[in-house]
């Protein structure tokens, strides 16, 4: 039994309460993000895509250069560079960081943020090239021969690149989405399928969906399951609570006005959204501020539930076993990140995850 966490970096100070502090790209910022991550013991950091976020594979590169041993997981939208282009590009960052990358494939849930990339495809057809793309990827990775391919979104001749990934079968793909399409593209081709954070029972019924969408595809064996969550740490209960209605308040006053790693957001409760994701997180605040041991959902309602924002609120002895319920329902990946960012980070390291790990080693042992 081991469980992966997961962090979140960016080039710049900034998040749902923090205006963003600094240019656009900060070197020092990042460095600093970045070892702070290492240093508390994640396996990994997320650099999430937006239209109008700095190129992400160069941060992860930067990043890699001032760690040691940190994975990074770049989030990749397919339908913006050929896929022959993207194998090499992430191949030649996997030697270059000693095999440390890893790629978070969305195919986009925001017709609006796709089409100021130049994207005007519908949500299916952009489902139906994802498919197709993550067909490509795979062949090319662990092709020794030249490869040719000619399908319905991609076609190229004869492909024999001198890169290819440090490890076979290929670099881990990671894969987020909650509809129907997500399901069937994601259970045929993900390594690890990304949710954001629900009640347990919903979770449960999305892992086993995910479970049947593989079986569907012919897969053996099923992706692993990664939950996202937003934990908010006190050093008693009452004081986590305190913070988190803090935290909420400043979200509330700051409505329209900040911004999160991948750029501008807007945040505008009660607008519809488009992607199922975000309607399940919000379809969940609906039902209840408090579910479980401690998933709390006004964060979620008051951002319209853009990008993983459910929080886990307590203690760190209470926060780590709640984080442990969603291990025993099937989560192998866990992806937190703070409203704090920087000291949130450092915070789970010296708090939280060992906590976790320390059970699960405590259960291995048993």
């Amino acid at each position: 039994m081991t469980v992966e966490f997961i962090g979140m970096i960016g080039a710049q100070h900034v998040s749902e309460i923090h205006a963003a502090d600094g240019p656009a790209v900060n070197p020092a910022f990042l460095r600093k993000f970045a070892q702070a991550h290492e240093a508390a013991g994640f396996d990994r950091v997320l650099i999430g895509y937006g239209s109008s976020s700095p190129e992400n594979t160069q941060l992860a590169a930067y990043a890699a250069a001032h760690t040691e041993r940190l994975g990074f997981l770049i989030a990749h939208r397919p339908g913006f560079v050929a896929p022959t282009l993207a194998a090499r590009t992430f191949a030649t960052a996997d030697h270059l960081t000693g095999g440390r990358i890893a790629v978070h494939i969305i195919t986009g849930g925001n017709d609006a943020d796709q089409r100021r990339d130049g994207d005007y495809l519908g949500k299916e057809e952009r489902y139906a090239r994802t498919d197709e793309y993550l067909d490509v990827l795979r062949r090319v990775w662990a092709a020794e021969e030249p490869v040719s391919h000619s399908g319905e979104h991609y076609r190229f001749e004869d492909y024999n690149a001198a890169v290819r990934p440090v490890r076979q079968p290929g670099i881990p793909l990671y894969f987020g989405g909650s509809s129907a399409a997500a399901l069937r593209v994601g259970g045929k081709h993900a390594d690890v399928f990304a949710m954001w954070g629900e009640p347990l029972a919903q979770t449960a019924e999305q892992i086993a969906a995910v479970r049947q969408a593989a079986a569907a595809a012919g897969r053996a064996e099923p992706p692993r399951i990664s939950v996202s969550f937003r934990p908010i740490l006190g050093a008693t209960e009452e004081q986590a609570w305190e913070r988190a209605h803090r935290i909420l308040d400043r979200i509330n006053a700051a409505r329209g006005g900040l911004a999160s790693f991948t750029g501008p957001k807007t945040l505008n409760p009660g607008r519809q959204v488009a992607n199922v994701g975000s309607q399940r997180l919000l379809a969940a605040a609906a039902a209840g501020e408090l579910h479980d041991r401690a998933l709390w959902t006004p964060t979620a309602a008051a951002t319209n539930a853009a990008g993983n924002s459910t929080a886990l609120v307590g203690t760190p002895e209470t926060v780590a076993a709640a984080l442990l319920d969603y291990v025993d329902i099937g989560v192998t990946t866990l992806l937190i990140r703070g409203y704090d960012p920087f000291d949130d980070a450092v915070d789970y390291g010296r708090e939280l995850i060992p906590l976790v790990r320390q059970e699960i080693a405590r259960r291995v042992a048993a």
